[in-house]
């Protein structure tokens, strides 16, 4: 833990007190790990970073706090881009409302949901689609969310946690271990695992042309892809989808305050709670971190409590 004095609050600046943040499990675990790529580090930046990578660096993107002071500012509570820290400065314009429906711990997966949001305007799903999701991590398992609220969508998420099956039914989309779905009927097929297994998975998944949507980031890692055997016959389309940019379909009318905007929209379901399945205080979050991003980490979002 390290301690700085927080600057001042410039002209049109406020200050804000933050109440929760929210730990980004696959991308910070690669940040703990030190396994950023060289290549990579000035695109991995956080937008409120400080440091570089390796270390030490100030990371995280996930806050929810309070404004200490509204002048202007619509409402007191605001979601922003900022790392795990107790108070920060920011202007207005850089902080996202949170809606009235949606109480501010859950509005910290609003992250996860805009990653979400984008993977869905990627895959090009539509009504009556066949809809597989492998990987039911926080952003598998809001991508599949988002998709069961397609009319006409069938669902399924795979995972080998058959732990996980409870929050697929809980969330409305249906749960099947790997290797228990049917093979080559998934219209669009999402893959959220992070491993090269999953994505093994995933191609066998899909259907004759279908789609599968990569959201899955390996840092370092090499990836065994199994484009052999009937990838190509089947004509079988892998795309890449990332949160750096809007989805190429919305790029023209939608801008970032726009994306993040409509992801806060989508949190006001209360069956979402689900996904967070552990608190911890901020003043305890460097003994935590090891045991909450290691490799085998159990749960699903951590929350990172500023007030006692």
């Amino acid at each position: 833990m390290r301690h700085e004095v927080l600057p001042p609050a410039g002209p049109g600046e406020v200050v804000v007190e933050t109440l929760w943040t929210a730990l980004s499990r696959g991308t910070e675990r690669l940040v703990f790990h030190g396994l950023v790529p060289d290549t990579l580090h000035e695109r991995m930046r956080a937008p409120a970073q400080e440091g570089r990578f390796s270390f030490p660096v100030k990371y995280g993107y996930c806050a929810v706090g309070l404004i200490a002071a509204r002048g202007e500012v619509a409402s007191p509570y605001v979601f922003a881009l900022k790392p795990h820290q107790e108070r920060f400065v920011a202007s207005p314009d850089s902080l996202h409302p949170i809606p009235p429906g949606v109480p501010p711990r859950r509005a910290v997966l609003a992250a996860n949901m805009e990653t979400a949001l984008n993977a869905i305007w990627d895959s090009g799903a539509g009504p009556g689609d066949r809809i597989a999701v492998v990987g039911a991590g926080v952003v598998g398992l809001l991508v599949a969310y988002l998709a069961g609220g397609i009319v006409g969508c069938e669902v399924t998420v795979i995972d080998r946690l058959a732990e996980r099956a409870a929050l697929a039914q809980h969330l409305g989309t249906d749960f099947a271990e790997p290797g228990a779905a049917t093979r080559g009927a998934a219209d669009i097929v999402f893959h959220a695992s992070a491993s090269q297994e999953g994505l093994a998975e995933a191609l066998s998944l899909a259907g004759d042309e279908g789609r599968v949507v990569e959201l899955s980031w390996y840092g370092t890692r090499a990836v065994t892809v199994p484009l052999g055997e009937d990838f190509h016959v089947r004509r079988l389309n892998l795309v890449s989808s990332q949160v750096g940019q809007v989805s190429a379909s919305r790029r023209p009318r939608w801008t970032y305050a726009r994306r993040m905007g409509k992801a806060l929209d989508l949190l006001t379901d209360p069956r979402l709670d689900a996904l967070i399945t552990e608190e911890v205080a901020f003043t305890d979050l460097p003994e935590a971190l090891p045991r909450l991003l290691a490799q085998d980490a159990a749960g699903l979002c951590t929350a990172v409590r500023y007030r006692s």
